[in-house]
């Protein structure tokens, strides 16, 4: 199980998330430095207790109507080999862990807890405890996830909207004017 440490990160998830996520191809906002807010989120453990995964729900308030978004952040002790230049959100200093090469947890090995998740394998836990599982975060769904490709909703939508036949997952998040949604996040 992951511990979670009450510190400090420099510069902070939201700071790095900010400059990363306009260069994505699913970002939908005009602005070049989106205003992000923290909306919700889980985490799934590594079986080998060495990366963390972060499912964060962060929240684009400089448009109109402000757009979800979800981000798996994978957080490493060292540069991960093998993937793009772009699956590098950036590095933080973490006030008790030291440098932390933070990527698009698509990218990462450790994305495979979700597939794991979809199979009854593994537990979401909560995003700010330690050793504290989840109940928010559901599977739904008939049939399993082997040998399908996971999608993930990059782009939040509140409702329920996947097809009934398939394995999707459902997580909530908060709207900054404090209204909660339910969503699907991921699915096969």
């Amino acid at each position: 199980m992951a511990t979670i440490h009450r510190t400090t990160m420099t510069p902070t998830k939201l700071e790095l998330l900010a400059g990363w996520l306009p260069k994505q191809s699913w970002y939908v906002g005009d602005a070049a430095k989106p205003e992000l807010v923290k909306a919700g989120g889980f985490r799934l453990d590594d079986p080998k207790g060495a990366v963390g995964i972060e499912f964060m729900v962060v929240v684009d308030t400089t448009e109109q109507e402000p757009v979800a978004y979800l981000v798996p952040m994978a957080y490493r002790d060292g540069a991960l080999e093998g993937v793009p230049d772009e699956a590098l959100i950036g590095t933080s200093e973490h006030g008790v862990l030291g440098t932390r090469w933070i990527y698009d947890g698509v990218h990462d090995p450790v994305v495979a807890q979700l597939n794991a998740l979809l199979r009854g394998e593994a537990t979401p836990q909560r995003q700010n405890e330690s050793d504290t599982p989840d109940p928010t975060v559901t599977v739904h769904g008939t049939g399993t996830a082997d040998g399908r490709d996971v999608r993930l909703h990059r782009v939040l939508r509140s409702g329920d909207t996947a097809r009934p036949s398939s394995v999707h997952l459902v997580a909530g998040w908060t709207w900054p004017d404090g209204t909660a949604a339910r969503g699907v996040i991921a699915g096969s």
